[in-house]
């Protein structure tokens, strides 16, 4: 019998990359955010929620976690919480707030810990996280965000007050894991930190650890979700039905990934959509500039034609201006709702903003596009297809491939 989960993230693209892991394999999966988000109106097997608690400070993210837990928690449902594979965020909090609500419950827990994405190039090696083989500290991420002095996964817990132990790659490979997570969970309150270098490892570990204890939860990224979705047996879904529509594609980068700014201008080079950048200026002071951005881009859609929309900034970008700009641009571009035949966004937080505001209050999964990528259904007053991609996945073609998907499925009106 298929394993019921709650997924709890930071942030919208990782909410929708983790459940996707299910969602791709044939489960009901859904994504919901926002205080009025809850489970009983899905009947589903798979319940993503985006506590929104990425820009947040560290007390408030496990307060935002542990009323969440309160609401959505059922028994027999798993729990997966998600953190950023390159620790942005508050994860140690959260992390702190899991371990509490589940001690409430049965005094102890264990919290199996593998942050590994190596389809997007992160991996763990001596519980230290590496970006493409290299120190995540190296990395451009952790120079423009970071929250913790480094990487060791040990030491992050430890600024939550977490115990943590490291768990080798030398015995997630080895004869004895299961009966090392045995030991882990009889011990209790305790996060296993494991080394994971490809899909296999997180298979391994998900393997030896999912029947650990009844109070074992999970996290990490969408490689340990893909780990645990594959143990999971199949269900019949009912395929989803995509309304067929001559609107176009509105494409939104809030991101500041490097990766993120890349595919859009290699968008741009195509010549495939209408290319309109927003300066923070025009986001931080209203004015007419706005009320041209949305009427331009209404035009656009329209019409049938793609639009790509970019906020941006300069090479020190006030990272504090974040969900600023975001919500910001989300209400520029409200009216536009109507005219809309497919959405897409980089970065959980403009992805958040804008659908909010376009009056959706959820997405149901269908697909992945391509690692860290899904693809569904929008929920609530706007139906169309939807796309989220976390800023720092994919390549400089990702967005290209994002468009060109979501301009057969919103003229055919179907995934296949």
């Amino acid at each position: 019998m298929a394993v019921s989960w709650l997924i709890l993230a930071d942030d919208l693209t990782g909410a929708a990359d983790c459940a996707i892991a299910f969602g791709a394999r044939g489960r009901a999966a859904v994504v919901i955010w926002g205080e009025d988000g809850n489970a009983s109106d899905h009947n589903l097997s798979v319940l993503a929620y985006d506590v929104a608690s990425r820009g947040v400070a560290a007390e408030v993210a496990a307060g935002r976690c542990t009323a969440v837990l309160e609401r959505l928690s059922e028994p027999g449902r798993r729990l997966f919480k998600k953190i950023d594979s390159t620790l942005r965020g508050q994860p140690a909090a959260e992390i702190a707030a899991a371990l509490v609500h589940f001690k409430s419950g049965s005094g102890s827990a264990l919290g199996v810990l593998a942050p590994a994405f190596p389809a997007a190039g992160r991996t763990t090696i001596n519980g230290r996280i590496l970006v493409n083989g290299s120190a995540l500290e190296e990395a451009e991420v952790w120079q423009r965000d970071h929250t913790y002095r480094n990487a060791d996964l040990v030491d992050v817990l430890a600024t939550a007050g977490v115990r943590g132990e490291k768990v080798t790659l030398a015995t997630v490979r080895g004869d004895n894991l299961k009966a090392a997570f045995a030991r882990l969970a009889r011990e209790g309150n305790i996060v296993a930190a494991c080394d994971a270098e490809t899909e296999h490892d997180l298979q391994l570990i998900a393997e030896a650890s999912l029947n650990a204890s009844p109070a074992t939860f999970f996290i990490g990224s969408a490689g340990l979700a893909h780990a645990l979705a594959g143990l999971d047996a199949c269900e019949f879904v009912e395929p989803l039905r995509i309304p067929a529509s001559a609107f176009g594609t509105l494409i939104v980068v809030g991101s500041l990934a490097g990766a993120s700014r890349s595919a859009a201008r290699e968008l741009e080079a195509t010549g495939t959509v209408m290319y309109f950048p927003v300066a923070t200026e025009t986001l931080l002071e209203c004015g007419t500039d706005r009320g041209t951005l949305a009427a331009d881009v209404t035009k656009r859609l329209s019409g049938g034609g793609d639009v790509l929309v970019e906020i941006i900034m300069d090479n020190q970008p006030d990272m504090s201006l974040g969900s600023q700009l975001s919500q910001s641009l989300a209400v520029a571009l409200q009216s536009v709702a109507p005219a809309i035949g497919a959405f897409a966004a980089t970065g959980g937080e403009t992805a958040a903003a804008l659908l909010s505001c376009f009056g959706v209050e959820g997405i149901r999964l269908a697909e992945e596009i391509e690692p860290g990528v899904s693809l569904g259904l929008t929920m609530g007053k706007l139906t169309v297809p939807v796309a989220t991609k976390a800023g720092g996945f994919g390549d400089k073609f990702s967005l290209i491939r994002i468009s060109e998907r979501l301009r057969v499925v919103r003229t055919k009106g179907s995934l296949t």
